[in-house]
């Protein structure tokens, strides 16, 4: 299962939680693992509580260990000047994998699915949803 999504680019921060929690009901699977991806190398889905500070925070604490402004090599052999996507891109990744218990997510109390733009542009992206279990 795939669904899309526009984005801002530039660290924009998007609450998936529940297109993928329908997703999952909509398999009828009651136990296993729910796999997200993004095919994107400048891009990342992971849990956070999606609340304003929180996300403020990621998005500051992400800037003081991969800041835009640096020079990156990607940027002298490509041109794009997004080798700061890359690297977050990198170590946060374009993939999670949540279990499922009972027919769903088995997620915290505060914490939602979010996917994460980190390019310098707007983009269009694709999120894969795909369900393992019975």
């Amino acid at each position: 299962m795939r669904f899309s999504i526009s984005t801002k680019g530039f660290n924009d921060v998007i609450d998936i939680t529940n297109r993928v929690s329908e997703i999952v009901e909509e398999s009828g699977k009651k136990e296993g693992l729910c796999v997200i991806s993004c095919p994107g190398s400048t891009c990342a889905i992971t849990t956070i509580e999606y609340e304003s500070g929180a996300i403020e925070d990621l998005k500051r604490i992400l800037e003081k260990l991969v800041p835009m402004s640096e020079e990156y090599q990607h940027c002298k052999k490509w041109g794009d000047c997004n080798g700061y996507a890359h690297i977050r891109s990198a170590l946060i990744k374009p993939f999670l994998t949540v279990p499922i218990e009972n027919g769903k997510l088995l997620l915290g109390t505060w914490q939602q699915i979010v996917f994460l733009d980190f390019d310098n542009r707007p983009r269009q992206r694709e999120i894969f949803v795909k369900i393992i279990g019975k």
